[in-house]
């Protein structure tokens, strides 16, 4: 290896950390009590604000990039799963399985980004997208049904929300509990309110 590879490999790693350390920051954020902008985020990271803009360009970015993260660690590529499946109800049942995985990665900077959303266009813009995003997958797996209501992608959007695992974990594992305690309940209610055979 060259020492100009060499270099431009190092400069590259060292970006990725200061990426990862800065959306650690932002994530700290959420999870504390402090407020989410880009000057309180550079200060928990130990960067300028003007690094800042630069990896990431705005909050916005900043936002889609701690999402981004949170999905990675939540397992979101495995939704691929769901779809391929050729049977439909193990395709719901995968895709409660994989959303219980997601929500529970970091509930407290979730359930925080999800009440900024209503007060914060661009938080809401973000978390508006990426809802979109589940909103159309379940669309997807609840026109496989045969026999399912007519609102069945609207149910089973709503009952693979955030909110749902958050409410049903707290009643059965306290409010620190493991969301992922919700997934046989949520795949019971689903099957339930879409007409499917008991989980």
């Amino acid at each position: 290896m060259s020492p100009r590879s060499y270099r431009m490999g190092q400069r590259q790693a060292d970006v990725d950390e200061t990426r990862a350390r800065i959306v650690a920051a932002a994530r700290g954020q959420l999870t504390g009590a402090g407020t989410l902008s880009l000057d309180a985020v550079a200060k928990r990271a130990d960067v300028a604000r003007a690094t800042v803009y630069y990896q990431f360009g705005s909050k916005t970015g900043l936002l889609e990039a701690v999402c981004d993260a949170l999905a990675a660690e939540g397992g979101m590529a495995r939704l691929a799963e769901a779809f391929a499946l050729p049977e439909p109800w193990p395709a719901v049942d995968r895709f409660v399985e994989v959303m219980g995985g997601f929500w529970a990665v970091d509930r407290v900077c979730t359930r925080r980004l999800r009440a900024l959303a209503a007060l914060d266009e661009e938080v809401g813009r973000v978390v508006g997208a990426r809802d979109a995003r589940r909103r159309e997958g379940a669309g997807v797996l609840a026109a496989r049904l045969d026999g399912a209501p007519q609102d069945a992608a609207a149910l089973l959007f709503v009952l693979t929300g955030f909110e749902t695992f958050d409410a049903l974990a707290g009643e059965m594992a306290g409010p620190d509990g493991d969301l992922r305690t919700a997934v046989p309940a949520v795949m019971r209610l689903v099957r339930g309110a879409l007409g499917g055979p008991a989980a």
